[in-house]
């Protein structure tokens, strides 16, 4: 289910509601981020100084408000339906249009919520409003080798490995390889011929 109220989307899906950041969600992001930080950070570009800051989660909200205005990026927080907790985030960013229709996909978990199938279950349903309601072609995924668990979150949510980029990203401080992966809204990779 995707509703529209502006430029305020909120997907739902069997267990979990997505929705665009907003200032009132600084205590529980806080809480969450603090609660995670040995289980995110060895994954994550290094921590800002005030990444944990009031001030630094205002500014992830305005950019998150004015990316979506823009069409650039679409940041949307992870909250369970039955209790309202706020488990994590994912978003579609580097959205381009014309010929690429394609956007890039990243996304992180509590560590208490990690490995019960919510980033799966958030990553079908981003995947299909990407898919479906925004009209892309493309998904692009990246994820550190050795990061196993995410690489089988992308394989299980339909995407295909497709390579390795040198030097993709600065990770923990330094600039790491990591292993792309994509899905296609019409695949057919690994199929077999028909007829």
């Amino acid at each position: 289910m995707i509703r529209l109220s502006r430029t305020r989307v909120q997907i739902a899906s069997e267990r979990l509601r997505l929705r665009p950041p907003d200032q009132a969600d600084f205590l529980a992001w806080v809480a969450l981020r603090r609660d995670s930080a040995a289980f995110l950070q060895p994954w994550e570009p290094t921590w800002a100084a005030d990444h944990l800051s009031r001030r630094g989660f205002s500014n992830r909200v305005l950019w998150a408000r004015r990316s979506i205005d823009g069409g650039t990026a679409l940041p949307l927080f992870l909250f369970h339906a039955e209790t309202g907790d706020l488990l994590g985030a994912i978003t579609l960013d580097n959205i381009r249009r014309g010929p690429a229709m394609a956007a890039t996909l990243g996304y992180w978990i509590g560590a208490r919520y990690a490995r019960q199938g919510y980033m799966t279950e958030a990553i079908r349903a981003v995947t299909h409003h990407a898919f479906r309601a925004m009209d892309l072609s493309r998904l692009e995924a990246a994820c550190l080798p050795e990061n196993v668990a995410s690489r089988a979150v992308l394989e299980s949510s339909g995407f295909k490995y497709e390579g390795v980029a040198q030097s993709y990203l600065q990770i923990d401080g330094r600039w790491r390889n990591h292993v792309l992966y994509a899905n296609l809204r019409s695949d057919r990779r690994g199929r077999a011929p028909t007829g």
